[in-house]
């Protein structure tokens, strides 16, 4: 598996902690990602040059770097600081949360809250997937992995304390499916704020999930009746 390379830091200024400068590191970096989102969103992983991102930066491109070697390596960054984020904002506010329909909220509900205000980040994300290689998608697919995984553990957790019975790879899919494209539609003053909509959205997919495992139960156990109905029969 390929490994990003270290980042470089500079010598530190007498009297000035390790802790402060990773610090300022960090801000300046983090600047640099949302630029370089913007740059990404405009014009694309492929057409973005190192020289679109210095100039986007504010930086030259021996400054611009010292921080990254490669756009590549910028991808990467954009998409690991976004999906981490996400992802330990989640499992901070599920921990709280023990009701597995709120639970499918919240879940919903923080992909949105991040998103709505990052829609630029969600489209570089959405057409970028497949651009990262030498090993660099490789880290991040393990984070969209556990993403998943998540999401998939809450609708079967829903299947089964509710007694539904729904495909829950399905549920999953049709989800992202509402979610992960919000960016090619969503105007707050029509569609509301992150958590109208999240709630909106929560009664989109919960409500289709319950009629749809009900009414499957519901086939389920008449198909059952008529088999064995037809059994008594033959006896």
């Amino acid at each position: 598996m390929g490994t990003v390379p270290a980042t470089r830091v500079s010598r530190l200024p007498s009297g000035t902690s390790r802790h402060a400068q990773a610090t300022r590191f960090d801000r300046r970096l983090e600047k640099i990602l949302g630029h370089a989102t913007e740059v990404f969103c405009r014009k694309g992983f492929e057409g973005a040059s190192m020289r679109d991102l210095s100039r986007a930066t504010g930086m030259s491109l021996a400054g611009l770097y010292h921080y990254c070697e490669s756009k590549e390596q910028l991808l990467f960054l954009i998409q690991k600081h976004t999906f981490s984020t996400i992802l330990e904002k989640l499992k901070a506010q599920l921990a709280n949360v023990t009701d597995p329909e709120e639970r499918i909220r919240m879940f919903i509900l923080n992909h949105l809250q991040y998103f709505v205000s990052n829609q630029r980040g969600l489209k570089v994300l959405s057409h970028e997937d497949e651009s990262l290689q030498n090993g660099l998608s490789s880290e991040i697919a393990g984070i969209k992995r556990e993403y998943y995984r998540i999401c998939l553990g809450l609708m079967e957790d829903l299947r089964r304390k509710r007694g539904l019975d729904f495909n829950t790879r399905t549920a999953v899919m049709s989800l992202f499916g509402m979610i992960n494209w919000i960016y090619t539609w969503y105007k707050p003053r029509v569609d509301g704020n992150a958590e109208a909509l999240a709630e909106q959205m929560g009664d989109i997919i919960l409500n289709g999930i319950v009629h749809s495992g009900n009414r499957q139960k519901k086939k389920d156990q008449i198909l059952k009746g008529h088999l064995t109905s037809r059994n008594l029969r033959h006896r």
